[in-house]
């Protein structure tokens, strides 16, 4: 669909939130086209990092499009259906199994927030600014969300951002842990990618294992203990262990291929 674009693929993909001039705010026909998109390119064997951004200068995404509320989300019952329409997506973003970073000009808001909460990582311009907006609304952020935000910021910061619905600004967000790095509004993108391109070069079955560990420490996921126990011994007899310490006895820069 044309809200929701891949915008290149290739080593470093990129999933572009395609409304900018409704500052990229989401519709449920983009919430329910999330999962199936995901699915597509996690099955594309040369993406080793998806980037996430919103179109044009203004917003990543200043959350859910209200303006359609009345319609899909008028009562208790379309209400239901929307929140399970929108967990379904963020699980699959934060499901996806190779790193994935948002890249954050502008608002990040709502729903675009929750979008970013559910990528790896956050990189932001100086411009950027967050909040989640569901009290000014009567609404309850999801039980899903709420854990993956206590779980980035802690508790404390959680409650603030969920009480107050105040906007905050990216300095005050780097010092809650919600974002990882800050640059400049015009150096953003090249640092993303680059950032991205170094990750694209690492082996993604320890990229892999490691964001399965931290899924399961956090509550989410399905795999058991014994299930990433497998997993580890698996990387052990994978190819790209026996290069990653070919590499290193010849020093060289390892080739990795993800198996």
């Amino acid at each position: 669909m044309d809200d929701l674009r891949v915008a290149e693929r290739g080593a470093v993909s990129t999933l572009v939130l395609n409304r900018p001039a409704k500052r990229n705010a989401i519709t449920l026909e983009m919430w329910q086209a999330l999962p199936a998109l995901l699915a597509d390119l996690a099955s594309d064997p040369e993406l080793r990092v998806l980037v996430v951004r919103g179109a044009g200068a203004e917003a990543f995404a200043s959350g859910a499009d209200i303006s359609e509320f009345e319609r899909v989300r008028s009562d208790r019952a379309t209400a239901r259906h929307y929140s399970r329409v929108v967990e379904a997506a963020d699980l699959a973003l934060a499901a996806f199994p190779r790193p994935t970073i948002a890249m954050i000009h502008g608002f990040c808001v709502g729903g675009g927030l929750e979008v970013a909460l559910a990528c790896d990582l956050r990189f932001a311009d100086r411009a950027a600014t967050f909040g989640i907006t569901a009290s000014r609304l009567g609404i309850i952020y999801g039980l899903t969300s709420t854990r993956r935000l206590a779980g980035i910021v802690g508790p404390s910061h959680a409650r603030d951002i969920l009480f107050s619905a105040r906007l905050v600004g990216v300095e005050e967000a780097r010092a809650m842990g919600l974002v990882n790095m800050v640059c400049e509004p015009d150096a953003l993108e090249a640092q993303t990618r680059a950032y991205a391109r170094s990750l694209a070069e690492l082996a993604p079955l320890s990229q892999r294992g490691a964001k399965l560990m931290l899924q399961h420490l956090l509550g989410e996921g399905e795999m058991t203990e014994s299930d990433l126990l497998a997993f580890v011994d698996q990387a052990y007899d994978s190819e790209d262990y026996r290069e990653g310490v070919r590499a290193f006895l010849e020093k060289r820069r390892p080739r990795f291929r993800g198996r």
